[in-house]
């Protein structure tokens, strides 16, 4: 997502400290100038991109699997998601993780949103699509992905929203734009 606004503030990079390669982040210490002449440090985690998809059954469902998340240490339910692989396209990216962790194929799917996960730190952006006319088809996980599908109302979606176990910001703007779209018939 590139922007046509002007470089207010803009931090020019001094240096780059490459600290950790991984499978899926790498982390870095920029050095850079700061628009009143000083200087600091960011530390930034750089990421592919990733999918989400906001999955509508025919009879107004939303499709979420439930999956452990190791970082918070429980059990989350969440909208199907993952990361681009190296230069693939994201609607293609969309319709693979629709079909890998539900088995769904969308006979329709539509962009939403591209948003910045935590922009004070990383780099992610997260691309939003909607899919419509489902067609049931066999899950195909990763092979260290466990997970369990369900497909909920939007009431059952807010009452997990303020259980707690929808807490990830993409699963809870894909409820809010599920919601928008069912008030005004637009998803934006």
């Amino acid at each position: 997502m590139t922007s046509s606004f002007p470089k207010k503030f803009e931090e020019v990079t001094l240096s780059t400290k490459p600290i950790f390669q991984g499978k899926i982040i790498s982390l870095q210490v920029d050095t850079v100038r700061l628009p009143d002449g000083g200087e600091s440090t960011r530390e930034i985690v750089r990421h592919p991109g990733a999918v989400a998809v906001l999955a509508i059954t025919p009879d107004d469902r939303m499709v979420v699997v439930e999956q452990y998340r190791k970082p918070l240490e429980k059990s989350q339910v969440e909208i199907p998601a993952g990361k681009l692989d190296g230069g693939e396209d994201p609607l293609t990216a969309a319709g693979r993780e629709l079909e890998e962790e539900t088995g769904y194929t969308a006979g329709s799917l539509r962009h939403v949103a591209s948003f910045y996960t935590s922009p004070g730190f990383a780099d992610e952006i997260l691309h939003l699509y909607v899919a419509e006319q489902l067609v049931t088809g066999e899950a195909k996980p990763d092979e260290d992905e466990f997970l369990e599908m369900e497909a909920v109302t939007l009431e059952e979606a807010q009452q997990y929203i303020r259980e707690g176990r929808i807490s990830d910001a993409k699963t809870i703007l894909a409820v809010y734009a599920w919601h928008l779209y069912k008030l005004t018939g637009k998803f934006q």
